[in-house]
């Protein structure tokens, strides 16, 4: 009777979430979801708040008392109501400029890394306390740290946090799969809602860590997730859905929880070593249930024992089949894609599983073929409908996507792609005055305020993601435009760093691709298998800012590439690696390469 409702779906539709959010920030609400906003005709907010009860309750009143006092107020005090919108619309004008700064150093990386450290949870690892997230892109940001500067605290850091995580329930240790946080600061008891993006990017963190320990954990991890992605979130075409719902049956983590008795009736006599080892007991760990986890005895037992615990696990599995299921929100999120197929080309070439690289390049080829819509991408895609003009972070993240294809299979198509890409950003989203990328296109016309942030939450910021692409464009391409445009985009944020220093870790992480590539360039013919020797040691080490091209024996690298002329050693394949201006001399034995990238 009062209003006009409009329901937005805030993954289909992060540019409106991100306004709205930010206007209810503005009013000094806490933010979340849902969220309701109050807003003029024009769209223009003027109050508004997250959940209110049917009822009065917590505090809060009920919904329907809202709404009609909402109506009272607008009804009788419109100058009341035009100095908030004029006020809210001022202030988010404000929340879209960016503010800029000088060149990031390695001493100011330094810096960021050692606050980030000091939040780091030495117990259980994590940052701070409950509720506690993944928080990947910091966790990276480590450790690169390490690989910097040879200070093992960062190091350990991240595998403290990495083992916790594996052994934890936030970890579905029959499934795969991280759930998207955890509601206890020792990650036993998890939302149980499994993102897309959260497992991206820990597979890729994971690989980061298992080619520099040889983690048998990390590498079951990486192996169990992606098993997960490709047996429960893989839809047809081979694009991935966004989300596998928490509840089931109105119940949220009832499709996860088990009881002792019923652990006891599918296993029988393996039942007590299975309840050993995963911390099932007869009165639960979690409201009268139990939550498989590892954390007390996280150490895995020798190979005898623990395929005898993966049999167990392939029938609990089989039991929780039988179970109804949580809803899978199947949605294709161009975003979110782009980080899952780059996390599974480079870890298909680390872990040498060509099918997973496959699969990375079939979901690649369905964003292409289904989301794009008279030559423009799209952002959402359902039921052969795709919707909704793309952002700067679908750009983003499927440039990089592009990127990573490129350099794990040398198809120049890819590298191609990525291009178009950058050069459609440029035009789409580039804000020629104050630097920086807009969130929304400047042809999308429903939004009151076009957003602007290299700040990352649970993803990474499109600006953040967009300054590894073009740093890595520019070292796979030498052309000088891409560093141009990526020294731009890291000055346009670097003033950031006084507000919020530890905000922005992939703008970051960006800069230091950008300054400090590890290029490796293995030259030899396709087919050689000295030259595949040479490759494989390349990608079985952890380099985060490694650059890789593979060129034949009369293939020439770009122009201004600093092993430019450099090719074959007596007919044998070689491998150069490069920093900076500097090459090493030609390594043709693959102990000898793989010696020399452990300096890096």
């Amino acid at each position: 009777e009062l209003f006009v409702n409009v329901k937005v779906d805030r993954e289909e539709r992060p540019d409106v979430d991100q306004l709205y959010q930010h206007a209810l920030a503005l009013l000094g609400e806490q933010g979340g979801w849902p969220l309701t906003m109050f807003l003029t005709p024009e769209g223009e907010p003027f109050w508004g708040g997250t959940y209110f009860p049917p009822d009065d309750r917590f505090g809060r009143p009920a919904f329907q008392k809202v709404l009609a006092r909402i109506s009272e107020v607008y009804a009788s005090e419109q100058e009341r109501v035009r100095q908030n919108a004029d006020a809210l619309r001022k202030a988010l004008h404000g929340l879209a400029a960016n503010q800029s700064g000088g060149a990031v150093t390695p001493a100011v990386l330094d810096e960021i890394a050692a606050h980030y450290l000091r939040q780091v949870d030495s117990v259980h690892g994590g940052l701070g306390g409950a509720p506690k997230f993944p928080q990947t892109s910091i966790f990276e940001f480590l450790w690169r740290a390490w690989k910097r500067t040879a200070n093992a605290s960062y190091r350990d850091a991240v595998l403290l946090t990495l083992n916790k995580m594996s052994q934890g329930g936030i970890y579905d240790h029959l499934g795969g799969g991280f759930a998207r946080y955890s509601t206890d600061p020792v990650w036993l008891a998890p939302h149980f809602e499994k993102m897309l993006y959260d497992n991206a990017q820990l597979i890729d963190l994971l690989t980061l860590a298992w080619q520099e320990t040889g983690s048998t954990l990390y590498a079951q991890r990486v192996e169990e997730t992606i098993d997960w992605l490709m047996r429960e979130m893989r839809l047809d075409g081979g694009g991935f859905a966004g989300t596998l719902d928490a509840d089931s049956e109105g119940e949220e983590g009832k499709f996860y929880v088990w009881s002792r008795a019923e652990i006891e009736a599918i296993l029988g006599d393996r039942a007590k070593a299975f309840c050993d080892a995963y911390d099932v007991r007869t009165g639960g760990n979690w409201e009268g249930k139990t939550i498989l986890n590892r954390t007390h005895a996280p150490i895995l037992g020798d190979a005898e024992a623990e395929a005898a615990l993966a049999a167990d696990r392939a029938k609990l599995l089989e039991a929780r089949a039988k179970r109804i299921r949580p809803a899978l929100d199947d949605k294709v999120l161009a975003d979110w894609n782009g980080l899952a197929i780059a996390a599974l080309a480079n870890a298909g070439k680390a872990f040498g599983r060509p099918d997973w690289i496959e699969a990375a390049r079939v979901a690649f080829d369905f964003v292409r073929a289904e989301m794009v819509e008279d030559g423009r991408l799209r952002h959402a895609w359902r039921n052969g409908k795709a919707a909704h003009p793309a952002t700067l972070d679908d750009y983003a993240a499927l440039a990089r996507a592009a990127l990573t294809l490129f350099e794990v299979t040398q198809d120049a198509a890819y590298l191609d792609q990525a291009e178009a890409w950058a050069a459609e950003i440029e035009t789409l989203f580039a804000d020629p005055v104050d630097g920086g990328y807009f969130l929304s296109a400047h042809d999308v016309d429903d939004i009151l305020v076009r957003g602007k942030t290299a700040y990352d939450n649970a993803t990474p910021s499109g600006n953040g993601l967009l300054t590894t692409g073009l740093a890595r464009l520019h070292h796979l391409t030498g052309k000088d435009d891409y560093r141009t445009r990526c020294d731009a985009l890291i000055r346009a944020f670097s003033g950031e760093l006084q507000r919020n220093a530890l905000a922005i870790p992939v703008l970051l992480s960006g800069a230091e691709l950008l300054d400090d590539a590890v290029q490796i360039v293995v030259c030899g013919a396709p087919g050689d298998s000295a030259a595949q020797a040479l490759e494989d040691v390349a990608w079985a080490t952890s380099i985060p800012d490694r650059v890789y091209r593979r060129i034949g024996p009369d293939e020439a690298l770009p122009p201004g590439h600093p092993a430019e002329g450099k090719s074959l050693v007596d007919g044998k394949a070689a491998a150069y690696v490069c920093r900076g201006a500097t090459c090493t001399l030609p390594l043709t034995e693959p102990d000898a390469l793989r010696d020399e990238l452990i300096r890096y």
